[in-house]
């Protein structure tokens, strides 16, 4: 799912259908998804849980909008919450923590980066001293690709 802007991106990537957000609503029922991976975190969980076969995982590797009480950690804080309550398997994605992200996870697809077989796309890089400016262009929510900040 993305925009009409960034279709060509997403099929260059290996996307076999992309769906434009701004005419088609693919949480309306009609079609079922065994996983879904959400990052950006601008729908809620319920409407992307429509879209789940009964057995499908919602992965959650974003948590919305930063201008939220409690930012995108309460996002994802919800989804461990619902997950006790629903068939579904809700799975956010939370750096740093426990359940986060392993050094062998990292490894792995740092592996599969070297080997070809999944491409990042950059979409801009910021300097350490721009650190706010790359924060202010990520929180507006239209970033092509990952916003990168170099430390060199």
């Amino acid at each position: 799912m993305c925009s009409a802007g960034s279709t060509e991106l997403v099929e260059s990537l290996g996307a076999a259908h992309v769906i434009d957000y701004a005419r088609e609503d693919f949480t309306d029922g009609r079609a079922r998804y065994d996983v879904i991976l959400d990052n950006v975190g601008s729908l809620p969980p319920g409407r992307l849980r429509r879209a789940l076969t009964p057995t499908g995982i919602l992965v959650a590797n974003g948590g919305g909008s930063p201008g939220r009480v409690f930012g995108a950690i309460g996002s994802m804080l919800k989804l461990v919450a619902a997950n006790a309550v629903t068939r579904h398997s809700l799975r956010p994605i939370i750096p740093a923590t426990p359940g986060g992200p392993a050094h062998e996870d990292l490894l792995a697809v740092t592996a599969l980066i070297e080997a070809g077989q999944v491409t990042p796309v950059v979409g801009r890089t910021y300097s350490l001293a721009d650190t706010a400016e790359a924060m202010r262009h990520v929180e507006e929510g239209h970033s092509r690709g990952k916003t990168v900040i170099t430390v060199r």
